[in-house]
């Protein structure tokens, strides 16, 4: 009889970092991530809009939003709280699918916005994850996001 177990990952596969150069003052991009509004034209991937947003945006403050399949209109959930809120420098959530298995388990996202001379360099890091799939899933769906939040920036620049 041979056991086979899945060995755990080493601490750099478990962590997904996403580095964005954003055309807009960190003000502008803060406010894209803490105002629903904002948050419900970007969030998700191009074909898994947000439908629905829930935010508290203060340490200990709750958040849940929707993805909407836009071919199918299957949802998928995601809730979490707010553990830092440094407006425009800094944010930190806890993130979950609502789902069982390993999508349902919580990772933490932190995400800095620093000043570039008016544009935004944002860094988003997200840990822990379980299996490489995860992460890269993860990876696609927050590049994918940031192409719409890229679109959005580029229409609300100030006068």
């Amino acid at each position: 009889m041979s056991i086979v177990s899945a060995m755990p990952l080493a601490p750099t596969d478990q962590q997904l970092v996403i580095t964005r150069l954003l055309s807009a003052p960190r003000q502008l991009v803060f406010a894209a991530f803490t105002d629903p509004a904002q948050l419900r034209r970007w969030w998700g991937p191009k074909d898994y809009p947000a439908t629905h947003v829930e935010m508290d945006v203060r340490v200990g403050g709750r958040w849940r939003n929707c993805l909407t399949a836009a071919a199918d209109g299957r949802e998928l959930w995601q809730h979490g709280v707010f553990r830092e809120v440094e407006p425009p420098s800094r944010l930190a959530f806890t993130f979950v699918w609502e789902e069982d298995g390993e999508r349902g388990l919580e990772t933490l996202v932190t995400i800095t916005f620093a000043d570039e001379g008016g544009r935004t360099r944002l860094t988003l890091r997200q840990t822990p994850f379980h299996s490489i799939a995860e992460r890269d899933g993860h990876s696609g769906g927050w590049s994918s996001s940031f192409d719409r939040l890229d679109e959005l920036l580029a229409g609300a620049k100030p006068k």
